[in-house]
């Protein structure tokens, strides 16, 4: 009677039947559940919008990761340049500033050589040209002499 007191009244079931039969229903669903997850999952990811969104901002987010990377990769490699290069350049542009002055007192001693050897070689072509004519001379009272 305590079972009957459970139902409602003017129920036919008794308690027995209707436990094994929700003892089934429930192992059913219970069996069927990973199935029908594992389906709709398969759809809802394929189907799902905000997933679809998720799954893009995360690749995003990936994508712009290894972007910062490459580009402190290259920071770090540009900023070692500009500290190696620096030193350098200064010293090469001081050797270049020393060379200069060197060069121009170079060139004002050629200069200076040019001018003199200008100078030797007027004068050694008048001595020539006086030398041609003394031996022109010569000669002319040689063959003077010997016709006499």
């Amino acid at each position: 009677q305590a079972e009957q007191a459970v139902l409602p009244p003017g129920s036919n079931v008794d308690c027995p039947t209707m436990a094994k039969g929700l003892a089934m229903l429930l192992f059913v669903l219970v069996a069927a559940a990973p199935l029908a997850d594992a389906a709709s999952l398969g759809q809802g990811l394929a189907a799902n919008p905000i997933r679809k969104v998720v799954t893009m901002l995360q690749a995003m987010q990936t994508k712009v990761t290894e972007e910062g990377k490459k580009a402190d990769e290259l920071f770090e490699k540009y900023m070692c340049y500009c500290k190696n290069s620096g030193g350098d350049l200064a010293a090469s542009i001081e050797s270049a500033e020393t060379k200069i002055g060197e060069l121009s007192a170079s060139i004002e001693s050629g200069s200076e050589k040019q001018e003199q050897l200008k100078g030797d070689l007027s004068s050694h072509q008048t001595d020539r040209d006086a030398a041609n004519k003394a031996m022109a001379e010569a000669t002319a009272v040689r063959e003077k002499e010997k016709a006499a």
